[in-house]
């Protein structure tokens, strides 16, 4: 049963907190269903969970328009211009922004439907070629930017994807590191940003996240298992 896995999850998501003095009901548990079916997300969904992670648009797209009971879906992947448009009234959070070119974007589609977007940067912390977002040292000047220009944009906070280690404590440094940024952000005290969300962590170093403060942790492999990407 999916549920179990994501209990499973939950509750070491509990215990890490508690390792390090915060309250558990601090943390969001994104449930990742990218690739996988429909039924998946309506099996959870039956057991009361809410909240689930899509990488591709389309995908979000169709899966909120066909779900049976009210779910939050969240942007966690890339998000291309062309492809705002899919989840602009769909995606509770945008994880992903990390360009102006985007933000440019978000800002004309969230004006077209009268709403507010809600976002995190995306922070490339560790610095791989391979990964998407801004640099630690522009996180600054690109929030003031997008908080100064683009009004139907809410910065909600951060997002990283460490790299893929072995060793979950080889990403430690990492989290203690987004948090420190986190922290210097908010002495900011930026207008139009509220800065809560600290999105970090996944299925093999989600409980090490927790421990250096992450309030929103994206586990897809511990609850649904390994993806079949040739689909």
């Amino acid at each position: 049963m999916l549920i179990d896995n994501y209990n499973e999850v939950r509750s070491k998501i509990d215990a890490a907190a508690k390792r390090s003095g915060r309250n558990p009901e601090e943390i969001t548990l994104v449930a990742v269903s990218k690739t996988k079916p429909l039924e998946c997300i309506e099996e959870l969904a039956a057991e009361g969970v809410t909240e689930f992670g899509e990488n591709k648009p389309q995908e979000l797209r169709n899966k909120f328009d066909n779900v049976s009971r009210p779910v939050h879906f969240h942007q966690i992947g890339h998000l291309q211009t062309n492809k705002v448009k899919y989840v602009i009234d769909r995606a509770v959070l945008i994880h992903s922004l990390d360009s102006i070119k985007l933000a440019e974007e978000i800002e004309k589609e969230a004006v077209k439907h009268d709403k507010t977007a809600e976002v995190l940067v995306e922070v490339n912390y560790a610095e791989e070629d391979s990964k998407f977002g801004i640099t630690k040292e522009t996180a600054l000047p690109f929030i003031k930017e997008v908080a100064a220009n683009y009004p139907h944009i809410k910065i909600k906070g951060l997002m990283t994807i460490a790299p893929f280690v072995d060793d979950p404590e080889d990403n430690r440094y990492i989290f203690k590191g987004m948090k420190q940024l986190l922290l210097d952000i908010i002495s900011e005290n930026i207008d139009n940003t509220d800065m809560s969300v600290l999105s970090m962590g996944m299925t093999n170093d989600y409980e090490v996240a927790v421990e250096e403060g992450a309030t929103m942790v994206r586990v897809g492999t511990a609850i649904f298992g390994e993806r079949d990407y040739s689909i």
